[in-house]
């Protein structure tokens, strides 16, 4: 059981002298990793739908929509900076190492967030636009400021949020929502719970020391372990069937199916590890869960480039 001279002695480490913000602090408050993954989800969409990629348009959306990821990741750190100066993963984050004040990544997350709905909404469609700023409250509000401290299926139901960037994509370029970006939607969604139980297992005393109740904490290793391969094993056939569907060819196709079989055995591994051997498992199957996403949607994006090449 965490002390309260535990959690004051974690507050003394993760709160140093005031020092002045830079560009970096700014920077670090946007998230870039996971804003990578967002854009290069949300440009699959673009390059997928019925008219391919529009050069001007396309990089239009694609900014705003990586200010809105931008902008979810600052408001989600106003908030969680309570937490986040508890975990030795994120003390070192702007708000709890006490670089930038709260109220000015709120300010700053605000002002990014209005502007990246606005300037998709006027460059491409209010649908796109508003699907954007969903996401952004979703992410925020749902997510952030009630379910991650509420529920151990936090991460399941809050994994919507991070699931539409390539529907948001696709309705940028369209006007329009369609089966083909809701497929991807479905694949991210439950490829979300496998990649961060992962995370889970490895940091579960941090989530602990924050009292998040991540499913490591509340419902123990071993359920952890069960859940990511039942997720696993649903999202690997899952992720095939933009194939037989018509969506993808036969290179997206056998992409598939040899990245999910390693994600799979990977799973199986980690579900019957125990002790510190679990621990390397799901080290693991996470750093090989964000190779899987991108290899993946690399592979449906090499497709339409080619297809747009043959077609033009």
């Amino acid at each position: 059981m965490t002390t309260t001279a535990d959690q004051t002695k974690a507050v003394a480490i993760a709160e140093p002298a005031w020092a002045d913000p830079d560009i970096g602090d700014y920077t670090a408050l946007l998230k870039p990793r996971v804003m990578s993954l967002v854009v290069f989800t949300a440009l699959v969409g673009m390059a997928a739908s019925p008219g391919g990629l529009q050069p001007i348009l396309a990089a239009i959306a694609l900014i705003a929509i990586a200010v809105g990821a931008g902008a979810s990741g600052a408001l989600n750190m106003w908030y969680d900076a309570d937490i986040d100066r508890l975990m030795k993963r994120t003390a070192g984050r702007p708000i709890p190492a006490r670089r930038l004040e709260r109220s000015d990544a709120l300010a700053f997350g605000i002002v990014l967030a209005a502007f990246a709905v606005v300037t998709l909404g006027l460059a491409a469609n209010w649908l796109a636009a508003g699907l954007l700023a969903f996401t952004i409250v979703f992410y925020v509000v749902i997510y952030t400021m009630w379910l991650k401290r509420w529920t151990a299926q936090n991460i399941v139901i809050g994994g919507a949020a991070g699931a539409l960037p390539p529907v948001i994509g696709w309705a940028a370029m369209t006007g329009t929502v369609a089966a083909e970006p809701l497929l991807y939607f479905l694949i991210i969604f439950l490829w979300t719970p496998p990649h961060f139980w992962a995370l889970a297992l490895l940091a579960h005393k941090d989530y602990e020391r924050a009292g998040v109740p991540m499913l490591p904490n509340v419902a123990g290793t071993a359920a952890t372990r069960r859940q990511v391969l039942a997720y696993t094993a649903i999202l690997a056939p899952i992720a095939v069937l933009p194939w037989p569907l018509g969506f993808a060819g036969p290179f997206y196709g056998l992409a598939a199916i040899i990245l999910g079989a390693e994600f799979l055995r990977r799973a199986i591994r980690l579900w019957r590890s125990r002790d510190e051997d679990a621990r390397q498992a799901a080290g693991s199957l996470f750093g090989y869960s964000i190779l899987y996403l991108f290899a993946l949607f690399a592979a449906r994006l090499l497709e339409a480039a080619f297809a747009g090449l043959v077609g033009g």
